[in-house]
């Protein structure tokens, strides 16, 4: 038996040995004698090829791969779809329990308990042209998102159709501005992100676009837009204080009535209110607190929009105003304090001629 383990041993080793000296014929050769010229089975073929013990990959076939490669990632660009976002600021209220009520087929459910926005879904049927792929994903609709402190922020909605949309809101506006404010915002849709969000500049990336994104955007984007309306307010009384000041420096006086100074009381008032209470910059988002993706997305945009920055210059602005108002309004005291003691010191006046009167006529009055 060992004898014959032996000879079974050499004759193996001499059969490996002209095994290796036959030339293997190359990869890129089988494939080229391939029956199918096709890119699918080339790809089928190479995704196969790196599970096998094959020798190291010849150049054709790096090319090959290289190509096959490239052409995926065109094909994973083309199926990113853009959604147009568009911020309107038109007004300083909005009804939105009367718009909820006439427009009830259109509007979203919210899981909100005290919202101060709807949602409003529409069929795009008023243009041919369509966003590139939000359309088609979902049955080419359009989405409005109003804000009962005026902001309305319009979703895959193209410029010649806009106004359309902003006239639904007028209907339940009051405190129509004669200029709107706007801004323009883009959402990427990529269902392959691996992250649950991308920014960009000027964009967000998302895997999809579903209604919960839709009200998380709308949020920042109409409050980032009811900031610039309020910032232009304030800027607007800072330099009128600020021309107050400079009358002040040149003459040492200035000609504000009382009037006109409680009107710029109660206007920097409002606006701060406003901000604060209706715009709501600091409320806790309900869809936010359930979700992390929603989290993320919510932090990031105010990050990008500069939320809680702009607001603490607002504030600065305000105090400024308010250091203003309370200066002036201690002057308009001293002014009328100084008008009743004039009025005081005539009457006293007016008073001692009188008493002297009487003196002077009784005294002539005595019989001698």
């Amino acid at each position: 038996m060992g004898r014959w383990r032996a000879a079974t041993n050499f004759v193996a080793r001499i059969v490996a040995a002209k095994s290796r000296s036959i030339p293997q014929t190359p990869l890129h050769k089988i494939h080229i004698f391939s029956s199918s010229s096709s890119v699918q089975p080339r790809i089928q073929f190479l995704n196969f090829r790196s599970f096998s013990a094959a020798p190291a990959t010849y150049p054709q076939y790096v090319d090959d791969f290289e190509y096959n490669n490239n052409a995926h990632k065109l094909t994973d660009d083309e199926e990113i779809g853009i959604i147009p976002v568009k911020a309107y600021f038109l007004c300083t209220s909005i009804d939105l329990k009367r718009m909820q009520a006439e427009n009830s087929a259109d509007v979203l459910p919210s899981s909100s308990r005290s919202p101060n926005h709807i949602a409003l879904r529409f069929l795009n049927l008023l243009s041919q042209n369509s966003a590139r792929g939000f359309g088609e994903k979902t049955n080419n609709c359009s989405y409005m998102v109003v804000f009962q402190y005026g902001s309305a922020v319009l979703f895959n909605v193209e410029d010649d159709d806009v106004e359309y949309y902003l006239q639904i809101v007028r209907r339940y506006a009051s405190g129509l501005l004669r200029e709107m404010k706007k801004d323009d915002y883009a959402v990427k849709e990529k269902p392959l992100l691996v992250e649950d969000m991308q920014g960009g500049a000027d964009h967000i990336v998302l895997k999809k676009l579903d209604t919960d994104s839709i009200r998380i955007i709308g949020s920042v984007l109409g409050q980032s837009i009811a900031l610039d309306y309020f910032v232009s307010q304030v800027d607007g009384m800072v330099e009128e204080f600020a021309g107050i000041n400079r009358e002040m420096e040149k003459t040492g006086t200035f000609t504000m009535d009382r009037k006109k100074l409680f009107q710029l009381v109660g206007k920097a008032n409002s606006n701060i209110a406003d901000v604060i209470l209706k715009v709501g910059l600091f409320e806790r988002s309900e869809i936010a607190w359930r979700d992390a993706k929603y989290a993320q997305i919510l932090e990031y945009l105010r990050e990008e929009y500069e939320v809680s920055q702009r607001f603490g210059n607002l504030n600065f602005k305000l105090k400024f105003v308010e250091h203003n108002i309370h200066f002036l309004q201690e002057v308009l005291q001293n002014r009328k304090s100084d008008l009743l003691e004039w009025c005081i010191i005539v009457l006293l006046a007016v008073e001692n001629v009188v008493c002297i009167y009487e003196i002077v006529r009784d005294s002539t009055a005595i019989p001698m």
